[in-house]
């Protein structure tokens, strides 16, 4: 499956809104440090179920478990737009 985020992509997210599978989320695992960005699959004990769009790489559910999900994102913006600096004049 092709990923739905690329490098230099930016990502609006929405804390405390409501998720349904198939959400792209913001989360983390517990005794795991930083946030990932997975795609939210279903509510399971103890949290959400949320693996990645790559099959090959299980840094996700597979691997830690259910994770809490700390908000949902909302819009994208592809790389170039994130990456553009404001002109010095």
């Amino acid at each position: 499956m092709v990923p739905t985020l690329r490098d230099g992509d930016t990502i609006l997210v929405r804390r405390g809104s409501r998720i349904r599978p198939g959400d792209v989320v913001v989360a983390r695992f517990s005794g795991q440090p930083g946030l990932v960005v997975k795609r939210a699959l279903r509510e399971v004990p103890g949290g959400w179920w949320v693996e990645g769009d790559n099959d090959a790489v299980a840094d996700d559910s597979r691997r830690y478990g259910p994770a809490v999900v700390e908000g949902r994102a909302l819009l994208r913006w592809w790389g170039v737009l994130a990456s553009a600096s404001p002109s010095t004049a």
